[in-house]
């Protein structure tokens, strides 16, 4: 009886301790990322659609917008969680209704894509953002010097969503540019609300949290490469094109991913300027994640003879979010880390693979120069953090 009331009993959210050892994710966290896995490959499936029928512009656009909503959704809970959480039952059934937001709005994206249609998806992210406001309100009794930070999370993610709500009634023509400003009062709430008290951080759970969030990018583009071999199986014709396409797609996400992994990401949020560098520009790292999987799959159109676009202009589908995927991790935690050859092999090697399309095999130089910016890393390992 007792141990069923203690399990009952609501902890108060107290900041967590940004030194407490041993702190990893939770299993909670492991549930919440299973929903975004459903997201991604949905909002990455669609751009593949797009870019294949080539409408590339109103391709990229949506899943730029429809991308967001899932990162922001993601990283607020993330940094939430690393700062607040109990595992209570109020915490767990709050951060479930979440998660119900994320498939509703996955529900809707294939809306944004051909329609440009956001309605489900903004209701489904208010959804979420609503729960996160409830979260904000129940940390900010217990936040101590956070608890004004809190409330300004609290009070201007409210502000926000009851403007998301209001864009859906405007006409179609200003909606984009109101969208963007949404987005951008989105990304101000965080810089607002931290300075008027720091809420505490991990920083090796949370970066651990965004590794785990990577490996479920990455994983996309296995998916991806699976699918040529599946392809491969009834198009006997272009079975040695797809067989390639398999293996490199495979080189290049091994190198991303020890890319990725090389540096220690923690030394990357020891301010809060370097935690705002490095998690907002993750949103670029993990959309190009996403679209290196949906430029796989228009590789596989592509051999298949069912894309619309040009052999150079689909071999761009792969070889520009490789580049970003890279660039982006050099930039907020890898050169930190690295010595001046591994700082000018990096950049470079990303830079480099923009070369592929010259060449008529599918990205084969992008694996060549992914697997070279890998050698040089195993052959230079990371050196201390200049200050």
């Amino acid at each position: 009886m007792n141990s069923q009331m203690t399990r009952a009993r609501l902890v108060p959210m107290r900041p967590r301790d940004p030194h407490e050892p041993g702190r990893t994710a939770s299993s909670l966290e492991l549930f919440f990322d299973l929903v975004f896995v459903v997201a991604v490959s949905v909002a990455a499936s669609q751009l593949h659609h797009a870019l294949s029928e080539g409408h590339v512009v109103e391709g990229l656009r949506s899943f730029a917008m429809v991308f967001f909503a899932i990162w922001w959704a993601w990283m607020n809970f993330t940094w939430f969680a690393t700062s607040f959480a109990t595992d209570d039952w109020l915490y767990r059934l709050l951060t479930i209704v979440q998660m119900s937001g994320v498939l509703v709005l996955a529900a809707g994206i294939e809306k944004v894509f051909t329609e440009h249609d956001f309605t489900v998806v903004i209701l489904a992210y208010v959804v979420m953002r609503v729960a996160m406001i409830a979260q904000w309100l129940r940390a900010s009794h217990s936040a101590g010097s956070s608890r004004r930070a809190t409330r300004y999370y609290a009070g201007g993610i409210a502000i926000v969503q009851v403007l998301w709500l209001v864009l859906l009634l405007l006409p179609e023509a200003i909606q984009a540019p109101a969208l963007i400003l949404l987005v951008a009062a989105e990304l101000a709430v965080p810089v607002v609300a931290e300075r008027q008290g720091m809420t505490p951080w991990h920083p090796h759970h949370i970066t651990e949290r965004y590794g785990l969030f990577t490996l479920i990018l990455l994983g996309e583009s296995l998916l991806a490469s699976a699918n040529a071999i599946i392809e491969a199986v009834h198009e006997h014709e272009q079975l040695g094109s797809l067989i390639a396409l398999s293996v490199l797609t495979l080189v290049v996400t091994a190198a991303m991913w020890w890319i990725y992994f090389w540096p220690p990401h923690h030394t990357a949020i020891t301010s809060f300027a370097r935690s705002l560098r490095y998690g907002y520009v993750h949103y670029f790292v993990f959309a190009a994640a996403g679209a290196f999987s949906a430029g796989i799959e228009v590789q596989i159109d592509r051999i298949t003879h069912h894309t619309e676009l040009s052999e150079v202009a689909a071999s761009y589908t792969v070889t520009i979010p490789v580049a970003v995927f890279v660039l982006g991790i050099w930039w907020i935690a890898l050169r930190d880390n690295a010595d001046r050859v591994v700082n000018v092999v990096v950049p470079v090697g990303a830079v480099l693979v923009l070369l592929d399309p010259l060449i008529p095999v599918p990205f084969a130089l992008t694996a060549v120069f992914m697997a070279a910016i890998v050698v040089t890393l195993v052959l230079r390992p990371p050196v201390a953090r200049r200050g």
